[in-house]
């Protein structure tokens, strides 16, 4: 049997105080991503993800290029232990750009410029407010929209499992659409701490912007796909990548759907790289019959390159 594997990357909420620590003391590979990070951006985001304070590493002009460092140095970290090619990559939302990165779409401090203008221009997107729903009935979310939708603008922003999804939009609609849905028997309502609605109209400007900065962007074709948000498609072409960046901003993230087509594909292994296992916990609602593994610290690597290893073996 052959496995077949693919490597996920965290978005945000993922991160914590201490992320990528350990690493970076342990790891050459790690090290190298962390100063490069702090040289490209102007600012220590080395010391952000070491010490905070939560509250400054919560702004989500921080928050991005922190989980992307982090993530792309427990990347490089495992690629420097095991030698091992994904058949495919994926992120939620800002860990797109990870999977961007280790596909060869662009080279690191292309990446890091590229999030670091992301998040500036989402840091500026005020007004609505994101939430998540678990445990909905069949059926109630799309019913509570539609009725919800008569008071205000609102949308979906994350399909993120078969029993959880995030709601965008106008704070009045979305705190309906919770009432609404609290009523027909959903399991939580749960108000996101976020600085806006994302991934709906509210960030459209942003995304306008961002589209004349990826235009003088330096893009490759992928080596490896990399499944988009914005349509769980296989992407390849450079031009795919400069149409669907700014528009995964505004759009919403089609995760459940991506793992979906990754297992329909044969993926049967995945690996979520970065901080956190918000991913892993996902994917057991998503596709339990596959194995998740983590990287995130020391301890999580050694421990996912020696499965690997067996796993590999094996095969």
């Amino acid at each position: 049997m052959s496995n077949k594997i693919a490597f996920l990357f965290p978005g945000q909420g993922s991160q914590f105080v201490g992320m990528g620590k350990d690493l970076y003391e342990n790891y050459p590979a790690a090290k190298k991503v962390f100063d490069k990070a702090d040289e490209v951006l102007g600012k220590s985001i080395t010391k952000l993800c070491f010490e905070g304070p939560e509250e400054s590493l919560k702004q989500t002009v921080n928050t991005q290029p922190a989980i992307v460092t982090m993530s792309i140095a427990a990347l490089e970290v495992l690629k420097s232990k095991l030698n091992i090619t994904p058949h495919f990559t994926a992120g939620h939302s800002l860990g797109e750009y990870c999977a961007m990165f280790c596909s060869g779409v662009m080279d690191l401090k292309t990446t890091f410029k590229a999030i670091q203008k992301r998040a500036s221009l989402m840091s500026e997107v005020k007004g609505g407010m994101m939430a998540a729903v678990l445990n909905a009935p069949e059926g109630a979310v799309e019913r509570a929209i539609e009725e919800a939708s008569k008071i205000g603008y609102i949308d979906i922003a994350n399909y993120n499992s078969p029993v959880q999804v995030v709601l965008t939009g106008d704070e009045n609609a979305v705190k309906k659409a919770g009432e609404l849905l609290l009523k027909s028997g959903a399991r939580k309502f749960v108000p996101l701490a976020v600085s806006g609605a994302f991934h709906s109209k509210y960030v459209e400007d942003a995304g306008k912007h961002f589209e004349k900065f990826v235009s003088d962007l330096d893009l490759n074709d992928a080596k490896i796909p990399v499944i988009t948000n914005v349509d769980a498609k296989e992407t390849t072409l450079s031009y795919d990548f400069r149409e669907k960046m700014p528009k995964q901003m505004y759009s919403s993230v089609h995760w459940t759907q991506t793992i979906q087509k990754m297992v329909t594909n044969g993926v049967d292994t995945f690996i979520e790289i970065g901080p956190g296992k918000v991913l892993a916990g996902l994917n057991k609602k998503i596709a339990p019959e596959t194995k998740v593994y983590n990287v995130y610290d020391k301890e999580s690597l050694e421990n996912t390159v020696s499965s690997l290893k067996e796993l590999l073996a094996v095969a």
